[in-house]
This record gives C-alpha cells, sequence and structure tokens, in this order.
C-alpha cells in the first residue's frame, strides 16, 4: 500500500510542479490513504455487527450530526483549551476570535497533520465519519454525544448574542 501511496505522490507532486509548494501533494495523498484505511476499518467494525443500514438517514439525527460535526471539529481545530492537541503540528499566531486561537501547521513531516488538525473543514469529514459509524454502531450513545455537542453549539450562539447585545446596549463600556 505505502509504494502505491509513494508512486502516486510523485506523478502528482510532478503533475503540480508549478505550485508553490508541490512537497505537500505527497502529504495530502497520505492523508488520503489514511482516510480511505479509517473509513474503511469503521465499515469492516459496522459489517461485523451484522446490522442492516437504514434505508435513509433520520432527517433529526442529520440535523444533529451536523451540528455536532460543526461544533466537535470547531472545538478541536480551533479552541484555545484544545492547544496542547495541536502542539506538535502546528505554531501559535494569535486569538482569532472567542475562545478559539489561529495557528499555521509546522514545516516538516508533520506539515500534513497540521493542516488537518487546525482547519475545522479538514477535520469535519474525519468527524462526521466517526459520528456515523459511531451512530450506526451504538445510536442511543451517539444521539447523546451529538445532542450534547448540538447542545453547547446552542450556548455558543446565546454567549455571542449575549455579549453582541451587551455591547451594543452598553456600547462597549465594561
Amino acid at each position: 500500500m505505502s509504494e502505491l501511496v509513494t508512486r502516486v505522490a510523485r506523478r502528482l507532486r510532478h503533475a503540480y510542479a508549478r505550485e508553490e509548494d508541490p512537497s505537500s501533494v505527497g502529504g495530502h495523498a497520505a492523508a488520503l490513504a489514511a482516510f480511505a484505511g479509517y473509513t474503511a476499518a469503521w465499515a469492516a467494525a459496522v459489517l461485523s455487527r451484522g446490522r442492516p443500514l437504514p434505508e435513509r438517514p433520520e432527517p433529526w439525527d442529520l440535523a444533529l450530526t451536523s451540528v455536532a460535526t460543526f461544533r466537535l471539529s470547531r472545538l478541536v481545530s480551533k479552541g484555545a483549551v484544545t492547544r496542547p492537541l495541536r502542539a506538535p503540528f502546528t505554531e501559535y499566531r494569535g486569538p482569532q476570535g472567542p475562545a478559539e486561537v489561529h495557528e499555521e501547521p509546522r514545516d516538516g513531516a508533520t506539515h500534513t497533520v497540521g493542516e488537518l488538525v487546525s482547519c475545522p473543514f479538514c477535520l469535519s469529514v474525519w468527524t462526521v465519519t466517526t459520528l456515523t459509524a459511531a451512530g450506526l454502531l451504538w445510536p442511543r450513545a451517539t444521539r447523546t454525544v451529538t445532542g450534547a455537542l448540538t447542545a453547547l453549539a446552542g450556548a455558543d450562539v446565546l454567549q455571542l448574542a449575549y455579549s453582541a447585545l451587551t455591547e451594543k446596549v452598553t456600547g462597549g463600556d465594561d
């Protein structure tokens, strides 16, 4: 498998030779291979349980999973409290928003991992895969987790709305 990834990475690097940083193509190819393996492992776990897949997702589960994916991906990739998880792969650049930080991937072998863990859009693909598979294996527990993450997202909206309203009413004076 690693030989195939290496060959594909070389071809992609050559095809993108005019890019500013063609070396990232190899890391992205490795990340795609890792994601394929991750997804295959979840699929095998779901299939081993022998439970049939639902005909279609339930709308309520889609809503919970969407909001939970957003919140968890943002918490892991931007949260100030989760900086220790990203620190080996990123460099701190400064605050970004309420309780969030801006980080850039470190150079070197861990650059692609740094991109993944500091980008909520990139991380959301892994997050939704995890939550979807977990929902197939452990539906009640997963609904509890996605419900809690959805409530957290709702609380965030209320906190931001409260701050904006307070600032408007007081004119920014404390």
